[in-house]
């Protein structure tokens, strides 16, 4: 290794994560120079990404970060080639760096999280992931985030045990244990019904309309007086398979989420939002 000790190569790995041959090669470019064999790393390490950029990504998974207190929290889903890369332990200390970045910089989408500042070395969040990429040998991806902040109530999460599926709420109430387990049951229950929307309001208007129709048709023999009222008890069922408040209870389908919440948690809490995101 001439004036390239085998102590140097293991201390420039310990710093960069790069590989041992990676490393030794990296110093022996630069003739011992620490400092000039991480740039050289870096370099490679944007070199790999930029080749690997246009490669299939089906693998990935799904992360949140919860700060100490739930008052905040954020979800992403990350793609990469392979399940193998997607267990790293390299792969799951980018999926913590990254959610908390979301959870305390709030980009309104992946564009403008890669755009972002990095606390780290890298210059931008975009350069962070590149040298995740050089260093994992994969193409990697963010392609979808959300966020939530509430003072006044909890935001938990729900991380399928495949962590291919996720789901972060946000609930104001001020019910301690009863708010904690709620919270929990609520992202179980998103996990498996999957709710299109929050609101009615949400649903497109020609969807709405479209059904109304066909129910107006079904009900046209009946007599007038009570077609409306047939019309807008199908539609509740209608919105019951779109809307989650008005789901059927994930633990008990005789009830809706909104009479569970209120039970639980009385009349004034509130369901703010939910994001559920999953891989493949």
């Amino acid at each position: 290794m001439g004036n390239i000790t085998a102590t140097m190569v293991r201390e420039l790995r310990t710093e960069t994560g790069a590989a041992m041959m990676d490393c030794k090669k990296a110093l022996e470019a630069c003739e011992g120079d620490v400092q000039a064999a991480k740039d050289h790393l870096r370099k490679q390490g944007l070199k790999t990404a930029a080749k690997k950029a246009s490669r299939e990504t089906s693998e990935g998974r799904v992360f949140a970060w919860i700060s100490d207190d739930n008052k905040r929290g954020a979800v992403i889903s990350v793609s990469c080639e392979t399940d193998f890369v997607a267990r790293t332990d390299d792969f799951e200390a980018m999926l913590v760096a990254l959610s908390k970045h979301v959870a305390e910089h709030k980009p309104a989408g992946v564009e403008e999280l890669y755009a972002q500042a990095w606390s780290g070395e890298e210059d931008t969040v975009e350069a962070f992931i590149q040298q995740v990429i050089g260093k994992l040998g994969e193409n990697i991806k963010v392609t979808r985030l959300g966020f939530f902040d509430n003072a006044n109530g909890k935001v938990d999460s729900y991380i399928h045990h495949n962590d291919k599926l996720g789901v972060l709420v946000s609930v104001t109430a001020d019910a301690g244990d009863k708010l904690d387990a709620f919270t929990k049951d609520l992202g179980l229950h998103i996990a498996f019904h999957n709710p299109p929307h929050m609101t009615r309001d949400e649903v497109p208007a020609e969807d709405v309309e479209r059904e109304r129709a066909i129910h107006r048709e079904t009900v046209k023999d009946k007599p007038a007086e009570i077609q409306d009222k047939i019309i807008e008890g199908k539609l509740g069922k209608f919105f019951s398979e779109l809307v989650l408040p008005e789901q059927p209870w994930v633990k008990d389908d005789k009830q809706s989420v909104s009479k569970v919440l209120a039970a639980a948690l009385g009349k004034e809490a509130k369901i703010e939002g939910f994001f559920r995101f999953d891989i493949g």
